[in-house]
């Protein structure tokens, strides 16, 4: 799969751009760990437009990530076209149009997911701010408004018509949020579509590798995005590219190596930020990893990570969880 000249490989495996999650220390170790390309947390357009410093931020990327996306959003076209100008600036490898973000802050101001409710403006929001950067421009969105109203299937020839390179879809519609199961049929179509040329990257609901592959199998999808599944575990990259590369003895990780992965994830944040807020950043991590489920009792283990300020603290707090998977 290729966007303009960024080749992806076989069947490649995208980290989701998520607020609050997909900050550059997570992003690198996704990487690390086989993502065939990573996304920042999602950019206001209205806040980079008013040099906001918090999302002025969120543009910092870095060549050991790349290729890498940024992530944008807005609902006004003259601020979106400007907010695309300034993103250029930071030197990604795509600049992505999120029309599928579905929270209410977002979706209820006519931003992201509520775009499905304005196909026009989301058209020209796409139409200009193509013309106005010389990075390829993708989309992601989602199936329509509500069920009553799925628009997928005509919509992804429209934005492939405005100049897009790519587009991502999530499998359900924006009145789902995240509840119920991702639909991936209408995905499949939009694929099997002999009118799109452009690849499209399939979202939702993939947990496992062996779901992953049978996005590929049952879809023929260009390439899967995998969003909330990775939240603790950056190695799901590994597993999934084993699985799907056919890697007939994989190397698998230890609870002891992942443990150390969310160690050098924190370090990571702290190095890059400051002690407090690079905690901040790794907790969320930490309390939905996986690997710590097997410990009795982890809610209290749970809501000490959590409370941590230090580092000596969570530190500690590793260690027991060490002691306490051994001794199972």
């Amino acid at each position: 799969m290729k966007i303009r000249n960024i080749d992806f490989g076989d069947r490649p495996v995208f980290l989701a751009p998520m607020e609050d999650v997909t900050d550059i220390g997570f992003r690198m170790l996704c990487k690390r760990y086989g993502a065939s390309m990573v996304y920042t947390e999602f950019v206001s357009a209205e806040a980079l437009v008013r040099d906001v410093k918090s999302t002025v931020k969120k543009l910092t990327i870095s060549d050991e990530e790349r290729p890498v996306g940024i992530q944008l959003y807005g609902r006004d076209v003259p601020q979106m076209v400007e907010a695309a100008q300034i993103v250029e600036q930071a030197g990604p490898d795509v600049i992505d149009l999120n029309f599928g973000c579905p929270v209410k802050k977002v979706a209820g101001k006519g931003a992201g997911a509520g775009m499905l409710r304005n196909i026009p403006l989301m058209l020209d929001i796409t139409r200009e701010v193509v013309k106005a950067v010389k990075t390829p421009v993708t989309v992601k969105t989602r199936l329509g408004w509500d069920l009553e109203h799925v628009v997928i299937g005509d919509l992804a020839e429209q934005l492939q018509d405005c100049g897009i390179e790519a587009l991502t879809i999530h499998g359900r519609t924006r009145s789902q949020m995240y509840t119920g199961e991702a639909d991936w049929e209408p995905i499949g179509a939009v694929r099997k579509n002999p009118r799109i040329r452009i690849p499209i990257i399939g979202n939702g609901d993939i947990t496992t590798a062996a779901e992953a592959r049978q996005a590929f199998e049952l879809y023929g999808v260009d390439a899967v995005m995998v969003g909330r599944a990775t939240f603790g575990r950056p190695w799901i990259f590994k597993e999934m590219r084993d699985l799907l590369d056919g890697v007939s003895s994989p190397k698998l990780l230890t609870t002891d190596d992942k443990i150390d992965i969310l160690e050098e994830q924190l370090r990571i944040n702290v190095e890059r930020i400051d002690e407090y807020r690079g905690i901040l950043h790794t907790r969320r991590h930490l309390a939905s990893s996986p690997i710590f489920k097997g410990i009795p009792d982890f809610r209290q283990t749970r809501i000490a990570m959590l409370r941590a300020e230090t580092v000596g603290e969570l530190t500690a707090i590793f260690e027991q969880c060490r002691e306490r998977l051994r001794a199972r």
